[in-house]
């Protein structure tokens, strides 16, 4: 992996933020931006390169005229789609963005046919689903970002709540990227102490429910939600596939049989490395968490349904 190149499809809050996270840190050698909206993904990457200066290596920052600029690329990052509208059915916003996904991938496979593309749209697990039909790739290629940024969010919230081991705190978070999701106390170390000798079954609950809401605790307080923690998370993600670094996160994705499912997306820990997801991880689940990884994967499935029923994978 010589030139390593992103495509950023969505130069908006969340694609922005990842774009410039990558290129403080100096993993890339080219980052490409592109959006829709006229202008944005030029003045965006005008702003970001102009940031550069000041970073460990330089990063190439461009903005693509056109899908067909956004070429050769290692990495597609995917966070195009439109936001739910208050008289938006969860129908509609499926149908939506289930559309703009379809052209987008097919720009892709297009013009970046090698490259690993991970999903951040919403639904996510859904759309993480699509692409997989869409492409019909091998899955180690197609992944979502769901536990990097709920992993995220969660360890923020022990943190708040300890007052020690930032940065040492290692969280799991399965399931769907929605209401479903299943922070798991038990997988959860500070340094290499287990979290049930430091905080209470209570608190421990408190915390769950927290990371559920994390992100509509943000757009109560900003009016939109989040995108530094998503953009940090999608270059975590970015950085472990251009470095090779074998690391295991929490992503969505294709299951075959993992967790007794298949024909579905939903985040499981995973190895990411330069082939993408080199290996998902089952880990044993309790009775417990069975019943609400099920009830996770069956929301999921509702999903894809509609799409089904409105005939969109015809």
């Amino acid at each position: 992996m010589t030139k390593r190149k992103v495509g950023i499809i969505g130069a908006g809050a969340v694609g922005a933020t990842a774009a410039y996270s990558l290129s403080m840190m100096g993993t890339c050698g080219e980052i490409v931006l592109f959006d829709i909206a006229e202008g944005v993904a030029k003045g965006k990457a005008i702003d970001i390169g102009q940031s550069t200066h000041y970073a460990p290596n330089s990063t190439i920052i461009t903005a693509a005229e056109t899908p067909a600029d956004v070429s050769e690329c290692d990495i597609v990052v995917i966070t195009a789609g439109v936001p739910r509208k208050g008289d938006m059915t969860r129908e509609d916003l499926l149908m939506i963005n289930a559309k703009i996904m379809k052209s987008v991938v097919e720009d892709v496979m297009q013009y970046s046919p090698d490259a690993v593309i991970i999903c951040v749209s919403n639904p996510l697990d859904v759309m993480t689903y699509v692409i997989g039909q869409m492409t019909g790739w091998e899955r180690n290629r197609i992944i979502g970002l769901s536990g990097a940024l709920d992993g995220a969010r969660m360890a923020y919230q022990i943190y708040k709540k300890l007052g020690f081991g930032a940065g040492q705190i290692g969280t799991l978070v399965i399931g769907d990227h929605g209401q479903n999701m299943i922070p798991l106390p038990q997988e959860v170390q500070v340094g290499s102490v287990d979290v049930a000798e430091l905080l209470s079954k209570e608190e421990m609950e408190e915390i769950i429910e927290r990371t559920k809401n994390g992100g509509a605790e943000i757009v109560r307080h900003l009016g939109t939600s989040g995108y530094y923690a998503p953009g940090r998370a999608i270059a975590y993600m970015v950085e472990a596939i251009l470095n090779d670094s074998k690391v295991v996160v929490a992503c969505s994705a294709l299951l075959e049989g993992e967790y007794g499912y298949s024909d579905v997306a939903v985040g499981v820990p995973v190895v990411l490395g330069k082939n993408g997801m080199e290996q998902i991880i089952e880990i044993a689940l309790d009775d417990e968490t069975k019943a609400k990884f099920k009830t996770s994967v069956e929301s999921i499935q509702s999903g894809i349904e509609v799409l089904r029923n409105n005939q969109f994978f015809n």
